[in-house]
């Protein structure tokens, strides 16, 4: 137990000696939180516009000040025939084409209906698509406004109204920041964890006092624990440097109790860890440890619903998302931040999490061979 005790002290010195890790635990949180959720929107806004107006009718301007109003597109190309703002979306001047056709204001009028052609840009299917649905709202605001001017109801309708108020539950305002912030803060604790861990064993290989250690009285187990609770500290100094730079930020409450969160990323931590661990087990240099780490990182990512939603997903991909351990990191820290999900509520998570954490470790003791 002694030498157990000098491994780990060993560990805390090495990180203390190298700056590098200690700027990547406090500026890739800081940095990545910051940038991220600003980069990575949803929301798309001033899509350039090009309008072909055939009728020049008090309604057809009135739809397109209300286009342009909106704030999501601004008037880039007011063109006299559907070739001209064809050629004006080829030139990548313009995202959505509004054809409004002959007569469009009569037709309004007099049979109840008129037709109008939106054509959206998509070879970026998200912004083709974004544009188009937000054409589709601000059309049907417009008809919808335009209806009722015309209706003049009885005080007394005969006729049933149909209201929908809609409720938004936990972010009512469809805030994007509460949304992204707690699934970023789920990936810098991934990499916090594979990354440095995977890198720690393979530079003991490459200075050559991997084959000291070895020759120790240290057990497998002992060793490996010992390389993982200095990073298991710093992942949980990352967590808590996020929350932080979540608040300052952008403002952003835990409304569970942040203890659940703490709790629940001490027991992911040995699992990420574990996964370090191992892929060090089996890279000879950090060249490697690194580009698998890297590998394994962005397939977690990309397939942890931190972008798509898991139940959107096609069935083999689900399968890969619920055998990915950022799926239930992500998910417990935006059901405890945004919902107020208690320790109960993710206690299936942890018991995932905790065979997760027994597979990889087991797996990396038994893959490391030690000579004594």
């Amino acid at each position: 137990m002694s030498t157990f005790k000098y491994v780990l002290a060993k560990e805390f010195q090495q990180i203390r000696r190298n700056p590098t890790i200690v700027r990547m635990m406090l500026a890739v949180p800081i940095i990545q939180l910051i940038v991220l959720p600003f980069a990575a929107d949803y929301e798309i806004k001033q899509m350039n516009l090009a309008v072909v107006d055939m009728d020049h009718s008090t309604y057809s301007r009135e739809l397109i000040r209300e286009m342009t109003a909106s704030g999501y597109f601004q008037l880039a190309n007011y063109a006299a025939s559907f070739p001209e703002a064809k050629e004006a979306v080829e030139r990548n001047e313009a995202d959505l084409i509004l054809e409004i056709p002959a007569h469009f204001e009569r037709d309004l009028v007099r049979e109840d209906g008129a037709t109008l052609a939106v054509h959206a840009n998509a070879i970026n299917q998200v912004k083709g698509g974004l544009s188009q649905m937000y054409a589709g709202q601000i059309i049907r605001r417009f008809n919808n406004h335009i209806r009722a001017e015309w209706l003049q109801w009885p005080r007394f309708s005969p006729v049933a109204l149909l209201s929908i108020e809609p409720q938004l539950w936990f972010n009512p305002h469809i805030d994007y920041h509460l949304f992204m912030v707690p699934g970023i803060l789920a990936v810098l604790i991934t990499m916090v964890g594979s990354f440095l861990a995977s890198m720690n064993i393979v530079q003991e290989k490459e200075a050559g006092t991997i084959e000291q250690i070895n020759v120790t009285p240290i057990k497998k187990y002992q060793f490996l624990l010992g390389k993982m609770i200095p990073f298991w500290v710093l992942g949980m100094i990352t967590l808590t440097i996020g929350l932080i730079v979540a608040y300052l930020i952008y403002g952003i409450v835990s409304v569970g109790p942040l203890w659940v969160v703490y709790a629940f990323s001490a027991f992911y931590l040995v699992a990420v860890l574990g996964i370090g661990l191992l892929i060090s087990t089996f890279a000879d240099n950090q060249q490697q440890a690194t580009f698998v780490s890297f590998f394994f990182v962005m397939v977690f990512i990309l397939m942890s619903g931190l972008y798509t939603p898991v139940e959107s997903m096609p069935g083999w991909a689900k399968v890969i998302a619920y055998a990915n351990p950022v799926t239930y990191m992500i998910q417990v820290v935006r059901g405890v931040m945004i919902k107020g999900s208690g320790f109960m509520d993710i206690l299936p998570y942890v018991g995932i999490i905790g065979a997760f954490g027994i597979f990889f470790n087991g797996l990396a003791v038994w893959r490391y061979r030690k000579t004594v």
